[in-house]
């Protein structure tokens, strides 16, 4: 992620299947650079392998990280709407007021960057991706040091 000085919020937007600790570090940085809005991305779909958790599973994960981190964030829900012009202004309509968007995934950050929006894109922490855990969780391998100790639980 670079490491930018900012005023005004940040959209850190993503799928968080699950929460995990390289997703908690940005938000961290983000929260001490101003007002911090996580908006929790295909928040309609879960029980499938790559969304096995439902918007009110991850949203409480991200609380639960969130508070026992000490970082304030408001959270939001983005639904897929199989409409890709008109998903940026979706999202606006969902979200706080945002001046800068941080996401993880490269076309998701074309949209916003095609609807004028600065975009950092964050990369992943080396050996730490949502695609692992959900795969360790699936085999019953050890994940739980991944993710924050209040999404282990």
């Amino acid at each position: 992620m670079t490491d930018v000085k900012r005023k005004g919020a940040a959209l850190f937007i993503g799928r968080f299947q699950p929460f995990h600790k390289g997703h908690l570090g940005v938000a961290k940085r983000l929260a001490r650079r101003g007002k911090l809005i996580i908006a929790i991305g295909s928040s309609q779909f879960s029980r499938t392998k790559d969304n096995p958790f439902s918007y009110t599973e991850r949203r409480r994960m991200v609380e639960l990280a969130l508070k026992e981190a000490g970082v304030m964030a408001t959270i939001a829900a983005v639904p897929d709407i199989g409409d890709h012009s008109r998903w940026v202004a979706r999202t606006e309509k969902r979200c706080p007021r945002f001046d800068i968007v941080y996401t993880g995934n490269a076309f998701v950050a074309s949209l916003f960057k095609k609807d004028g929006y600065p975009v950092r894109v964050i990369k992943e922490e080396k050996g730490i991706s949502a695609t692992r855990i959900r795969a360790l969780m699936t085999k019953r391998g050890r994940w739980q040091a991944m993710v924050p100790p209040a999404v282990a639980c």
